[in-house]
């Protein structure tokens, strides 16, 4: 590609999303008229493309589409609303108005989402308001939890290195109020903030960081702490990758252009994995993170949406040509990269000591799902639980909860709550159950093409016997399924890993790494469930018999040639 080429911005007629933001006014649109519209339960779509940037998605319950059709009525529109929350980091006081919440306005439950943060589903469009204001009152707020913006920053929750975790996440939390938006369209329509004139502010520029038209599409950054990359470090827009020396935080090894989303049937669209370009100090990463979400909104593909993440951006222009766009706008150089190795990316269960003397419980919650079912009160028991803690609640990247920096003092009546509830760190589950990770998808999201959280559950509880023949029960394996491709549980980093096609029907892939730094790749397609217990239970039976010691499932199965080893998302489909 020629050197004028690589230095342009794509061509092409802005996609239609592109137009609804630029006449948005700052994410306004027409969003305070058509909130308050008593003929609908719904939005219009260009509205509903402005509520994202706010943190709600429009839904309807598909299990009720069919019916309410025949009935003649609109669908059972239902809003999904999700929190920032920096690091996963919430207090008790926080856990607690988000279980109100959900018990007032929402479905009953909340959902720990694999950007470690809350999610809530069934809200009324009627509801949404009063739901938002007790939220930002709680001091959190839903504004950049979706859209074509910075999304919620990631940190490991590292339970047992209390320090180097705060020392960490205060950065991320530096990182993602940085990057924040700034119009006050958010504080005028549900904080009945005071309506500026054209979003403009004294006259100052609303968004320096985005403007007008924001990013070309959402964008993601984690903090991994080496040798956990439970943030799945690879998988974000730009990666930071904590150096400890002596203990000490150096600074962050710096990856970038990793993404899991893809379309299919469309090579043009792959999951792809961060490449790291070099080491930044603590006191410049918050520039560097500007400078580059900057190179993406001016690069960034705005006309093909499904082109328009990062990753793109950097496959269509190079590496080499991003580092220098960069380092150009920084006017200084990153430096080389420092060793670092990840082992794996779960988490760690039961009871853990910090380097502060204070204590921390991984619960483990499948498929995040809090709720109370019958035999297993989890939503009570967790409410008791906060109702008494004086630490804090981690969201962890893996969809389960930490119940941190308990006290010694706490500790024996947060234990009796735990074992009254029947609360449980996992152990009396098989690894592969620990390990496994799923995208909401049916009834509520719109993109589910299968099931995916209300499935996994059962598909591994007809492996687990299989695996437990193996003798393989205690042996951990990545096992990730989405209800389509666009990658919200990070299916692509998942040993196993299955990607709906159709009601029943799944893309099986295999072959990630463990620790989160290679791709999977496509073995069988559009499978059903005796399909995929079949063509499983003889690649388990084997890698039982004839894996190496130590040698992950991800692993093996290149090594005796079932898939190929994929390290660029551009081989993906080769």
């Amino acid at each position: 590609m020629a050197k004028e080429q690589m230095v342009k911005p794509i061509g092409g007629p802005p996609s239609e999303v592109e137009h609804i933001k630029i006449e948005s006014n700052y994410l306004r649109g027409a969003l305070v008229e058509t909130l308050k519209n008593p003929i609908t339960g719904g939005l219009p779509e260009d509205d509903n493309r402005l509520l994202k940037f706010h943190g709600s998605y429009m839904q309807d319950d598909r299990d009720l589409r069919n019916e309410r059709e025949r009935q003649k009525l609109e669908p059972a529109y239902q809003f999904m609303l999700r929190v920032v929350l920096p690091s996963g980091v919430a207090t008790s006081q926080q856990w607690l108005a988000m279980d109100g919440l959900a018990h007032k306005y929402g479905n009953g439950t909340l959902r720990l989402t694999t950007r470690q943060t809350f999610q809530m589903h069934g809200i009324l469009k009627w509801n949404l308001k009063p739901t938002l204001k007790k939220i930002n009152a709680e001091l959190m707020t839903t504004l950049a939890a979706c859209g074509d913006v910075n999304r919620n920053v990631m940190c490991s929750p590292n339970p047992f290195q209390s320090d180097l975790h705060g020392e960490v996440s205060h950065w991320a939390r530096q990182v993602n109020d940085h990057l924040a938006p700034r119009t006050r369209a958010y504080h005028e329509i549900w904080l009945d903030g005071e309506k500026v004139v054209d979003g403009q502010q004294d006259g100052a520029e609303v968004e320096p960081i985005y403007g007008p038209v924001y990013l070309p599409r959402k964008f993601k950054i984690g903090f991994a702490i080496p040798p956990y990359n439970d943030v799945d470090v690879f998988s974000q827009d730009i990666g930071y990758i904590a150096v400890i020396e002596d203990g000490k935080l150096k600074g962050f090894n710096i990856s970038v252009g990793g993404g899991m989303g893809m379309s299919h049937g469309d090579t043009a669209t792959y999951p792809q994995l961060g490449k790291v370009i070099g080491f930044c100090p603590p006191e410049r990463i918050v520039a560097l993170a500007e400078k580059t979400v900057m190179i993406q909104r001016d690069y960034g593909n705005r006309s093909v949406r499904k082109n328009a993440r990062f990753k793109y951006t950097i496959d269509r222009h190079g590496i080499e040509w991003f580092k220098s766009e960069l380092q150009n706008r920084l006017g200084w150089q990153l430096e080389d990269v420092r060793p670092y190795q990840f082992v794996n990316n779960g988490d760690r269960y039961g009871w853990l000591k910090g380097s502060n003397g204070k204590w921390n419980l991984t619960v483990y919650i499948q498929s995040g799902r809090i709720d109370d079912q019958e035999g297993y009160p989890l939503m009570t028991g967790l409410r008791e639980i906060a109702k008494v803690h004086t630490g804090d609640f981690r969201i962890t990247p893996n969809q389960n909860l930490i119940i941190g920096n308990v006290t010694s003092q706490k500790k024996r009546k947060i234990t009796e709550l735990v074992e009254q509830y029947g609360l449980t760190d996992g152990a009396h589950h098989s690894a592969l159950r620990r390990s496994s990770l799923s995208c909401v998808s049916l009834p509520t999201c719109g993109l589910a093409m299968a099931e995916a959280e209300r499935y996994l559950p059962t598909l591994i509880d007809k492996l687990e016997p299989i695996i437990n023949e193996a003798g393989l029960r205690d042996q951990e394996i990545n096992i990730r399924m989405t209800g389509c491709p666009n990658g919200c549980a990070r299916p692509a980093l998942g040993e196993i890993s299955f990607i709906g096609k159709a009601l029943g029907k799944y893309n099986m892939y295999m072959g990630a790494g463990h620790a989160g730094d290679r791709l999977n790749k496509l073995y069988r397609e559009n499978i059903d469930e005796t399909e995929i217990l079949d063509t499983l239970r003889p690649i388990i039976n084997q890698y039982a018999k004839e894996r190496d010691s130590g040698e992950h499932f991800g692993d093996f199965v290149i090594r005796a040639g079932y898939v190929k080893a994929v390290h660029d998302g551009q081989e993906f489909h080769n």
